[in-house]
């Protein structure tokens, strides 16, 4: 090829440019996009039960049982829950059998459905039965959009991309928010409104299935697992990669010794991070009036503003350990997380008439606490092997949610025992210790490393 002066000018057609090995392509942004927004409307979802569950109950039970409230209000918190934990466990074993983006698909296609459902139910019994189908879909998405990202884009930036899809369920909650303030003036029947806008996730459908695509090491370890399948069947002698391929996913990932004790410890720290939110989070506007009552404030509007920073500083917290992950690595940023949740869940509950300094303590206390949650995110597919990547991913993700209802129950014994917030918030800010002594010996540190593939 001649290259000198006179030489005929190159065709930039004939020599595309060669791919940068840390940058993402098309396939890998989109794959992103439509996972984060999946997931954006899960968030939206979650909180909209938050907003509007209450209103929807004195729709529709009888004013003689409105004095149950709270009991029917935590009824629809812990079928949603249960869908959410069993759709999730559900959807990680389709991901590794039906591929990612088709169990994607099928996740939302239940949220959009049931949800949609929910603005028509005209009992609160019909409405439980569609919030745990709802739940269904929202578990459902974890596993298929965390492993269709990483396994699609580089690694020296997969954390950052994990940040950003845990950042959209922030985003989700704070949409939730604004759609509330401009729909809850419409009266009677508004609550059907805010989840019949949950179905416009459908729309989503119709791009999912014309521009994203699962990976080629999915589709790799799909022909292996039938492969190996199909030689079992005429009785040829197996390899033990073969034969571990042959195996139901939940069995290949307790029968492994290794996948089996690396299962367990992950758990732990996803349990520390579940029920240290759950049994912490929802104090935080509550105690807010108190602080601006002390200073000399009206109290009503502050738990509000409380729950907003406090969902701020999640997204921020998101972004910031997919960032330090790529930077300083998973384990580290992640232990980083959880020793700084054991401050910041007490921090907020040692103030008590600074209505600014609370404030800024409770945008931290979200950073840590709700912000921690992209290690799942980043960390998850990381540690497993294609054939059971979703179905790990979904194990430890979703687990924990069978045991989230605890946390809210144990803590109010706590505070009740012990007579005040400060003292139970300290106590239960040492779960987050029980994860920080898991991390070190959970998996092995995955910065900059490609997926395992057996």
């Amino acid at each position: 090829m001649t290259t000198g002066i006179g030489a005929a000018p190159r065709d930039p057609a004939a020599f595309p440019p060669r791919p940068v090995a840390n940058q993402a392509g098309p396939a890998a942004r989109r794959a992103l996009l439509a996972s984060a927004l999946g997931w954006l409307f899960d968030g939206y979802e979650t909180y909209a039960l938050i907003l509007v569950g209450a209103v929807a109950i004195r729709d529709l039970v009888a004013p003689d049982q409105l004095a149950q409230l709270p009991l029917y209000f935590g009824g629809l918190t812990a079928v949603t829950l249960l869908g959410w934990a069993t759709g999730g466990l559900v959807c990680g074993v389709l991901a590794d059998y039906l591929g990612r983006r088709r169990t994607l698909m099928l996740s939302i296609l239940l949220y959009a459905a049931f949800t949609g459902l929910s603005a028509a139910a005209q009992s609160y019994w019909v409405l439980l039965v569609f919030r745990f189908l709802t739940g269904l879909g929202l578990g459902g998405e974890f596993a298929p959009g965390t492993t269709l990202v990483g396994e699609l884009w580089p690694p020296a930036r997969r954390g950052r991309a994990a940040g950003t899809l845990a950042s959209a369920f922030g985003f989700g909650c704070l949409l939730a928010s604004g759609l509330w303030l401009l729909v809850g003036g419409l009266g009677h029947g508004a609550w059907r409104v805010m989840f019949l806008l949950g179905v416009l996730p459908a729309f989503l459908l119709l791009w999912l299935r014309r521009s994203v695509e699962d990976p080629a090491i999915w589709r790799e370890a799909d022909r292996r697992r039938r492969s190996a399948r199909q030689a079992a069947k005429v009785g040829r002698r197996l390899s033990e990669d073969e034969r571990r391929l042959t195996l139901f996913t939940m069995a290949g990932l307790f029968t492994s010794p290794e996948l089996r004790r690396r299962t367990l410890l992950l758990l732990v720290m996803a349990l520390a991070s579940v029920v240290g939110y759950w049994g912490v989070a929802s104090w935080v506007p509550q105690y807010a009036g108190h602080v601006a009552a002390r200073a000399g404030y009206t109290a009503g509007r502050w738990g509000a503003v409380a729950g907003l920073l406090f969902s701020v500083g999640g997204i921020a917290g998101y972004l910031v350990l997919g960032v330090l992950g790529d930077l300083w690595g998973r384990k580290p940023t992640i232990a980083l997380f959880f020793a700084a949740s054991v401050v910041a869940t007490v921090a907020p509950f040692l103030i008590d008439d600074d209505l600014v300094l609370f404030m800024a303590a409770a945008t931290a206390n979200g950073f840590f606490i709700s912000g921690q949650f992209a290690w799942m995110a980043m960390y998850l597919p990381e540690v497993y092997p294609t054939a059971v990547r979703g179905t790990g991913t979904a194990v430890v993700f979703n687990s924990a949610r069978y045991l989230a209802a605890v946390g809210p129950l144990v803590a109010g014994w706590v505070v009740e025992s012990l007579g005040g917030i400060v003292h139970a918030a300290a106590l239960m800010s040492a779960i987050y210790l029980l994860g920080l002594a898991a991390t070190p010996f959970a998996a092995p540190e995955t910065k900059g490393q490609p997926l395992p593939d057996i």
